[in-house]
């Protein structure tokens, strides 16, 4: 337990049930960040229950993940992340500080930046790279190396820049009126078979179906190689059996729903694309669109735009109470972003993706 003066960094325990008697700052964990979201983007569709959040953070071979509830007088006012991933030769980790503005300006996040900063460094990582939120304000823009994109040099950005971080990208948070015409879709689903001749689409619930384990798992370790990450720094990651299967219980054990959509090469039987929806407990909540994925040797035959019209159609069914499906991609992500803006999809808020080099 680290404190200094008010101020308190409470380690957090993950407990076995997010209802269990060790679980009260679990859940305290998961209350603060959902204030957080809703106190910075106005809306409240990245909410998650402690059922839903806490198999993210059970224990893991392939990440360390730390928490801290962090504590001014006593009284809960953000939480602290640090991810460790443990790929061979990894030189990241991931950082977030999570502040109620009511304590901004004090001194706690440079406290709580020390914190996961000298834990970056006890496990020999040399870069630090972080994802804030940037509500659009007046004034001062800056724009990343991409070209691509641009956020206020509000609160959250001169933190960032006082503490040695440098703005690597862009990413536009895009939303999906559930309400939209299905004739819409079903156009461009039309259009996108006919582009894609030679494929077929494939959809289950989690979790994956025996035969397509192996080729959702390859499409799964591409991710971390073949989207755009512009200056960011990522591990190659390693995908077998065994990672998807705990990749699925995340979401089973938290109750949650993910809807895979998949392109399979009819000749071959491999699996060349990819599209996941995913909704919570509440059905009336917004749901979300996590990772999309067409592999490089299959591009050019309107695949994105096959699985995620399709996975949008289906999910009508899946999840008919939700209002809205929001998406985040990065900014000089042009083929995804034309693809999503041709659905309908449409610009509600921008994070910043930053990195520190630590020396």
């Amino acid at each position: 337990m680290t404190t200094t003066h008010d101020v308190e960094f409470r380690p957090v325990l993950v407990p076995s049930d997010a209802h269990g008697a060790d679980a009260a700052d679990f859940r305290r964990m998961t209350a603060i960040r959902n204030d957080v979201y809703r106190e910075i983007s106005g809306f409240d569709d990245q909410r998650i229950s402690p059922e839903e959040l806490l198999p993210v953070y059970r224990p893991d071979e392939h990440q360390r993940r730390y928490l801290w509830l962090v504590l001014v007088g006593g009284e809960v006012a953000g939480r602290i992340g640090l991810d460790i991933p443990l790929e061979e030769g990894s030189r990241t980790a991931y950082g977030l500080i999570e502040l109620s503005r009511s304590v901004w300006g004090r001194g706690v996040g440079t406290q709580a930046h020390a914190l996961f900063e000298t834990g970056a460094r006890a496990a020999g990582r040399s870069i630090l790279q972080t994802w804030v939120e940037h509500p659009a304000a007046a004034g001062e823009q800056l724009t990343p190396p991409t070209g691509f994109g641009h956020l206020p040099r509000d609160h959250a950005a001169r933190f960032l820049l006082r503490h040695g971080y440098t703005l690597e990208q862009v990413v536009r948070v895009s939303a999906y009126d559930m309400g939209a015409p299905v004739a819409d879709l079903r156009a461009h689903l039309a259009e996108a078979e006919r582009a894609a001749a030679g494929y077929r689409v494939l959809q289950w619930t989690l979790p994956t179906p025996e035969a397509a384990v192996a080729g959702y798992a390859w499409m799964k370790s591409r991710m971390s190689t073949d989207a755009p990450s512009a200056g960011l720094v990522s591990d190659e990651e390693v995908w077998d059996d065994d990672r998807l299967r705990a990749h699925d219980a995340r979401y089973i054990d938290g109750g949650r729903t993910m809807l895979v959509t998949a392109a399979e090469h009819i000749a071959t039987g491999e699996l060349c694309a990819f599209n996941e929806l995913v909704i919570g407990t509440d059905g009336s909540a917004a749901s979300s669109q996590e990772d999309t994925l067409v592999l490089a040797s299959h591009r050019g035959h309107r695949l994105g735009m096959l699985v995620k019209a399709a996975g949008l159609l289906a999910w009508r069914d899946v999840a008919p109470r939700s209002p809205r499906v929001t998406t985040y991609n990065a900014e000089e992500n042009r083929p995804m972003l034309d693809i999503n803006e041709a659905l309908g999809f449409v610009p509600r808020s921008y994070e910043g993706a930053w990195k520190k080099v630590l020396i």
